[in-house]
């Protein structure tokens, strides 16, 4: 047999028990098959899958995206959650499509296999949007536009992958390769991607019941898994998780940094009052209007947004600018959904659409996402500029 197609397993011997770490590549046909030979040929008392409740009923409910709120997902501060899904579930689907696979499958085989053989299973991953909500949280400024480049440059791009190369991706060499540039690129995502999962992961399969376990985990937790339930036998870790299990609280000077801009722009606008009066105020005002409004609109006009949207972005941005708790791409956001209401096929084709650029100008749900992201980026350019074009203002 190639060993790049040799099943990828760990079989970790304690006390009481054995645990069988299974690696797979989450879009390959090699892994369904390895995942099911290996439950078939172990017969455990319990099998736990890389999975949460919500992935997981995702993956076995056909109509999950249909059930979308686009309007309730923006009010809820949740627009970069769902985009940060939307373009790790295409970017997935378009690799297995590719090799007539779909994301997960080997997840799915690991449940039905254990299920007809009246095996136990566990999810045993972290939550989704506990893990989202921290990679965001414990990035800050240049980290943020990083993982939002990386997420879109994967949305779009047109690389495609060979079965051989999908099936390296079970290789651990070639994964520590691709751990080691992520840890480089974007350590604070690494961190909570892997490091944290690795030891999510072995935690829950620690406590998981039975003398014999396979865990079905991505080939790329098999290293850090390994090493966590050696340490949980040695007793120098626990399994008391609950430190990653909740979102980052803003720090101090995160929260005093969302009012430096409204109080600075207020402060110049003041100041330019007291110097020159009415006319010199009414230019300071209007060069904020035309900097934050204009910018926040040109946004809405790259994304093709409604006029109501676009008119929204002009109007809201100034105000939205020096109110720390509000966005002005939820307000736009909220505008272009009114107006333009989703359908039926825009949730049905929600995955599919995400694939392509064009498919983001389509979708009634992903434009709202474009004029969201693409307001909300105008009006922090404008912010940036606002401040020096006040200035300049000020001592003319």
């Amino acid at each position: 047999m190639d060993e790049n197609n040799e099943k990828t397993l760990k079989r970790i011997l304690l006390k009481d028990r054995e645990i069988i770490l299974l690696g797979t590549a989450h879009v390959s046909k090699e892994s369904i098959n390895d995942v099911e030979s290996t439950i078939r040929e172990e017969n455990p008392d319990c099998v736990c899958v890389e999975l949460d409740d919500v992935r997981y009923k995702s993956l076995t409910s056909k109509d999950t995206w249909q059930q979308i709120n686009i309007s309730q997902v923006l009010r809820e501060g949740k627009g970069f959650l769902l985009l940060a899904n939307l373009v790790l579930a295409s970017f997935q689907k378009k690799l297995g499509s590719d090799l007539g696979v779909k994301p997960g499958d080997e997840m799915k085989a690991a449940i039905e296999v254990s299920q007809e053989l009246n095996i136990k299973t566990e999810m045993v991953d972290r939550p989704i949007h506990t893990t989202l909500k921290r990679a965001w949280a414990k990035n800050r400024g240049w980290g943020r536009s990083k993982l939002l480049a990386t997420l879109l440059s994967a949305a779009f791009s047109n690389e495609k992958l060979e079965e051989a190369e999908i099936e390296k991706l079970k290789n651990q060499s070639a994964m520590d390769n691709m751990m080691q540039e992520m840890a480089e690129y974007l350590p604070n995502i690494k961190g909570v991607l892997i490091d944290e999962r690795d030891r999510y992961l072995a935690s829950k399969i620690w406590e998981s019941s039975g003398k014999k376990i396979v865990a079905v985990l991505g080939a790329g937790h098999l290293p850090g898994t390994e090493r966590f339930i050696k340490e949980l036998e040695a007793g120098t870790k626990t399994t008391d998780v609950s430190d990653i299990e909740v979102i980052p609280p803003k720090s101090t000077g995160s929260k005093i940094a969302a009012w430096i801009f409204p109080i600075v722009i207020i402060g110049l606008i003041v100041l330019g009052f007291i110097k020159g009066g009415g006319i010199k105020t009414g230019q300071m005002l209007l060069s904020f209007v035309l900097w934050n409004g204009g910018l926040a609109a040109i946004g809405a006009i790259i994304a093709l947004g409604h006029p109501l949207a676009i008119l929204s972005s002009f109007l809201g941005a100034p105000f939205t600018t020096i109110n720390p708790f509000l966005g002005i791409g939820m307000i736009s956001g909220l505008v272009q959904a009114w107006a333009k209401k989703p359908q039926v096929r825009d949730m049905e084709n929600l995955t599919n659409d995400a694939a392509k650029i064009s498919g983001w100008y389509k979708n009634r749900i992903t434009k709202v996402l474009l004029v969201f992201i693409l307001s909300s980026l105008g009006s922090s350019i404008g912010t940036f500029i606002t401040v020096p074009a006040l200035i300049a203002n000020l001592i003319k």
